[in-house]
């Protein structure tokens, strides 16, 4: 059995096993009898069979000899740690400080808040990923599969424990959403449960979405000032260790070099040795993920870029569930997420009913037009993606610039400067805007209904462009009475990666996949008319009568990382008549 490392021990560590050996033989405190559950969804409150908590921190040793920290919260009985024994929880993330830039999410009330279930029984433990916060060693990439094998191993010490009862659950968001995929991919026997949120099913995907590389995705790549800022284990208060520690984390390649040397999905990285984007995608060990069995659930939000990895993912793992919010990433604002995360995990890891299995697969929460608030929406359930009732519906872009005129024709722009969309958010909380001008814009006529759409877009362009390559952005927006232009869902791909393949795993039917790799990059001709077929990001929208749908097309987006040298000044022509129709696919929802 792997033990953990205790750095320095003083008189009060001393004290505290003294008191801990003594709990072995204490009867555990519980409620008189069994919880008071509102199984409802998310309004599940049973009440706390403990109100205080204890914490320690040490080092455990992984398999090699790289030690990994480790923040480990117990229920408490009168100040002291109660022996159990408990389930598990624990968070594979950045620093054992769980700090929101490590993953933890911005919300007092979400992912943050997990480690709160010490009132409901749990232990819960937050470890440091190697080569970060105050962990030892190096970070080869960005959940490779050395982070893979020790989340096995952390997952298998923590059931041994005396105070576990053998059942391990994992959570994380964003980076250590990713965590907890790779932690189902090496099956842990003892792994019961993972709940994870605004992660990447397929890397490539994800982060280069239609071979465009995307905002964010640099990594941790801190400095040691940075890393001594973390608070150390006990035991190394004059941060000694830390300051080792955060020495090594400076042999890791930088993430942002990794990733911009790889421009093609089949893309070989010298960093790390290994074509990266499919080691580091859980998606590449899907029959491993299906295999183990584990229950999972999936959080995302309609203003995060990652939501159609979710989609992917509810429709790769069978019995996976989903909740999708009008949300940012890792957000939650108007739900109350650690309470639905304490009944998926009392269900499968308490074995408790509380009405779970009785509910469908996705919940969802649908932005209306005329509602600027929308954190008290109503929620939707339906048994896959998308929802039963959805008709894709194709609507020509005409030639006269109108969403569903047949007129031929064509509609071009020059790729102007840089676009600027002021509070639009940095890194994954950048927001795509509508910029008047820049590009060209197809506009429906004014609603006589409300109209849902609720699915996954699909444009289907034919582009003449007068360089090799172009970047060619899809904005859905709605309009309103006053010509406010919100962005509903958008889409993008590299014209030169326009090829189309099966995709490998599950998408929402008539969702086009680019394989991406770097045989299929294919430049464009001089005078050559292209298809650009390319899926936008799902969405769930409400488009209120007197409200116009429109389709604006540009060549830049301020969120792209990586823009084409020579993208400026580029002229990109739409075209559209009867044998090259120019469309968009639209979602919409049969009343």
């Amino acid at each position: 059995m792997v033990r953990p490392v205790h750095v320095g021990v003083t008189a009060a560590a001393l004290a505290v096993v003294a008191v801990a050996a003594t709990l072995l033989t204490a009867p555990l405190r519980e409620p008189a009898g069994p919880p008071a559950i509102e199984a409802s969804f998310g309004n599940y409150r049973p009440v706390p069979a403990f109100t205080g908590h204890t914490t320690e921190t040490f080092y455990l040793p992984m398999r090699d000899g790289t030690r990994l920290a480790v923040r480990l919260d117990r229920p408490a009985v009168d100040g002291a740690a109660a022996p159990g024994p408990f389930p598990v929880l624990w968070h594979h993330t950045l620093s054992i400080d769980s700090k929101p830039e490590d993953g933890a999410g911005p919300g007092a009330g979400g992912f943050s808040a997990i480690p709160g279930l010490t009132g409901h029984g749990y232990v819960v433990a937050q470890v440091a990923r190697r080569g970060n916060g105050q962990s030892f060693g190096v970070r080869r990439g960005y959940n490779d599969r050395i982070e893979a094998h020790d989340a096995y191993e952390v997952t298998e010490w923590l059931a041994t424990q005396p105070w576990s009862t053998g059942k391990v659950g994992i959570y994380g968001c964003s980076n250590t959403g990713d965590a907890a995929m790779h932690a189902l991919t090496v099956r842990p026997p003892h792994l019961a449960a993972a709940f994870a949120g605004c992660f990447s099913w397929d890397k490539y995907d994800a982060w280069r979405v239609g071979g465009i590389a995307a905002q964010w995705g640099v990594g941790p790549s801190r400095t040691v000032e940075q890393d001594m800022a973390n608070a150390p284990v006990q035991g190394d208060e004059g941060k000694q260790l830390l300051h080792q520690a955060a020495l090594e984390h400076q042999l890791s390649p930088p993430l942002a070099e990794m990733w911009r040397g790889m421009p093609y999905r089949d893309s070989f990285s010298p960093l790390v040795q290994s074509r990266f984007w499919s080691e580091g995608s859980a998606g590449s060990y899907s029959d491993q993920i299906r295999a183990s069995g584990v229950p999972l659930y999936v959080v995302g939000g309609w203003r995060d870029e990652l939501r159609g990895q979710g989609v992917a993912t509810l429709l790769n793992v069978p019995g996976s569930r989903l909740l999708v919010g009008p949300w940012q990433h890792c957000e939650n604002a108007g739900f109350a997420l650690v309470q639905e995360a304490h009944r998926f995990f009392d269900q499968h890891m308490k074995g408790l009913d509380t009405g779970l299995d009785a509910q469908p697969r996705v919940h969802y929460a649908t932005p209306d037009s005329d509602v600027p608030d929308a954190t008290g929406l109503p929620w939707r359930t339906a048994g896959t993606w998308p929802p039963a009732g959805v008709t894709p519906t194709p609507v020509p872009l005409g030639g006269d610039g109108v969403l569903g005129s047949d007129a031929a024709g064509g509609r071009a722009f020059t790729v102007g400067a840089d676009v600027i969309c002021p509070d639009s958010g940095t890194g994954p909380f950048a927001q795509p805007c509508h910029v008047p001008g820049a590009g060209a814009a197809w506009t429906g006529p004014v609603l006589d209904r409300d109209t849902e759409l609720t699915g996954s877009p699909v444009a289907d362009l034919h582009v003449r462009v007068d360089r090799p390559d172009a970047h060619v952005f899809a904005y859905l927006e709605d309009v309103a009475p006053d010509g406010a232009v919100t962005v509903i869902t958008e889409g993008r791909v590299a014209a030169s990666l326009r090829a189309e393949h099966p995709s490998p795993y599950a998408l929402p039917e008539g969702v086009p996949w680019h394989r991406a790799h770097a045989q299929d990059a294919a430049p464009l001709a001089a005078g050559e008319v292209a298809r650009l077929r390319f899926g936008l990001l799902p969405t769930s929208y409400l488009v209120r009568a007197g409200h116009r749908i429109q389709l604006t097309v540009t060549g830049a987006d301020h969120r792209a990382s990586a823009p084409l040298p020579d993208a400026r000044g580029a002229r990109v022509e739409v075209l559209t008549d009867a044998t090259r129709p120019s469309l968009v696919h639209l979602p919409i929802v049969s009343a």
